[in-house]
């Protein structure tokens, strides 16, 4: 799942070309698959408790086969783009259901180990996805990923049949909160229209303002539905610890940069009058970013004892915001050699941010709080995802597109939208020094366990709990048990 998140990136130019649909367009093939699991993923684990976790697990499986078939053997930019949302939520449902069946399947320190694998996994998936996608397009076309994803999704289904036991949470109310869901979609859905049109359509045109208007109104409705609801899809009580908000929103920016940065560099990169590298050289080039986010999470684990969450994040936000900044001077004489520096130190810094915030998001609140805590940070990753690539690539685009009607070549123009790019990414990214101040000074209550390396690596994906839970509770599905 993971692999194919970041491998879709670097497919991005092919897909264009197959099609015919430009690079801005198709960023909503990215963009698209988090707004949708943004909507979902707590929705989709209240299922789960409800129907049964297994049931709704396979259901995913089984949207994810489909949804990849479509894209497979789609020709139009619309089949790819409608595919993809169809694994936003796919994708989402089997994260959270999955997460809650290792819970209920096992306890203590097997239950742990469960986690563990997953996190490790999950890790593994994340920092090699950009290689796959790159082998891939050389060697059976962009479609080869989907067929393969497809293909890993239906074995997985006979297998899940056979060998995990279904479980549900009998101490849950029946009811779900599909009204907060589709006004969560009714939120992002027309704000990231309008940041990504914004531009071509006048910041003060009227189909902008009348996105930003439904997206306030949206927010309003939200909090009046969670009010009233017998089960909220987020409990409205949760966002007034401020250390959970903070860790969240600190999530939120991580997975924001780091989805943003392998959006902006896959298209540099592969891009003629960039870099001009195949898929298989931008898969490659871009393995720091992608590799070196997830490998430095766990290896701060065991120092975050000493040094404390705040400091840790804080710092872990200045370092990728340095490495962000000397992205500012791009210029189009720059050979790769000169990128991976800047992605190593950028890379590292989120990692250290990302770890120990992901930690702090179910340590901050009481046990039986930890599936809503976690799903709230799981649902900040998917937002920031979403909304921070869409706000990149129109950035990047507008940039472009300006200097070069203005008769800039091409090879300057492509440069200066990496630039502006890297720019408005560094702004944002310093405001996670400010959100580390929130963290406030919790720190671990004994010495770090296999389960908090696996969750620290697996941090840049979702949020994992790092001590068993009761067997009735889906910990990281995001509903309260």
């Amino acid at each position: 799942m993971n692999a194919n998140t970041f491998a879709v990136s670097i497919l991005l130019p092919a897909i264009s070309e197959d099609t015919g649909a430009s690079l801005a367009t198709l960023q909503w093939a990215v963009t698209g698959y988090s707004l949708v699991g943004a909507a979902v993923i707590v929705t989709s684990g209240a299922l789960g408790d409800t129907l049964g976790r297994r049931q709704i697990f396979i259901g995913g499986l089984l949207l994810f086969v489909a949804s990849c078939v479509l894209i497979a053997l789609g020709d139009s930019a619309g089949s790819v783009i409608g595919g993809r949302a169809i694994q936003g939520a796919a994708g989402s449902t089997i994260l959270a259901c999955g997460l809650s069946l290792l819970s209920a399947g096992a306890s203590g320190e097997a239950q742990m180990r469960s986690v563990s694998l997953w996190g490790a996994a999950s890790a593994a998936g994340a920092a090699a996805g950009p290689l796959p996608g790159g082998v891939l397009v050389d060697v059976t076309g962009w479609q080869g990923l989907f067929w393969i994803d497809a293909g890993i999704a239906a074995v997985c289904v006979p297998l899940t049949l056979r060998t995990v036991p279904e479980s549900r949470d009998p101490s849950r109310p029946r009811s779900v909160d599909l009204a907060g869901t589709a006004l969560i979609a009714a939120v992002l859905v027309p704000f990231v229209f309008a940041v990504t049109e914004g531009a071509d359509w006048g910041w003060l045109s009227v189909p902008t303002l009348v996105c930003f208007v439904i997206s306030a109104v949206a927010v309003a409705g939200f909090v009046m539905v969670e009010k009233r609801v017998r089960t909220p899809l987020i409990d409205l009580a949760l966002l007034r610890n401020k250390i959970l908000v903070g860790s969240s929103v600190a999530i939120l920016v991580v997975a924001g940069c780091i989805n943003a940065v392998m959006y902006v560099c896959s298209l540099y990169f592969q891009n003629p009058d960039g870099l001009g590298m195949t898929p298989l050289e931008a898969g490659v080039a871009t393995l720091p970013a992608a590799a070196g986010i997830v490998v430095t999470a766990p290896l701060i684990t065991r120092f975050v004892d000493r040094l404390g969450a705040r400091r840790v994040i804080a710092g872990g936000f200045g370092i990728a915001t340095a490495g962000l900044a000397v992205f500012a001077f791009v210029e189009a004489s720059w050979e790769y050699a000169v990128f991976v520096v800047p992605l190593v130190v950028l890379a590292v810094g989120l990692g250290l941010a990302n770890g120990p915030a992901s930690s702090v998001a179910t340590a901050c609140v009481t046990d039986d709080q930890v599936g809503a805590a976690s799903g709230v940070s799981n649902m900040g990753r998917y937002v920031g995802a979403a909304v921070l690539t869409a706000v990149t690539a129109a950035l990047f685009d507008s940039v472009y597109t300006h200097q070069y009607i203005s008769g800039t070549a091409v090879a300057d123009a492509l440069a200066a939208g990496f630039s502006r790019a890297a720019i408005g990414l560094a702004l944002f990214c310093a405001s996670g020094i400010a959100l580390a101040l929130l963290v406030g000074r919790i720190r671990p209550t004994g010495p770090p366990t296999a389960a908090h390396y696996a969750a620290a690596a697996a941090a840049g994906s979702h949020t994992l709990p790092t001590w068993p839970t009761a067997e009735t509770t889906g910990p990281a599905n995001g509903t309260p048990a």
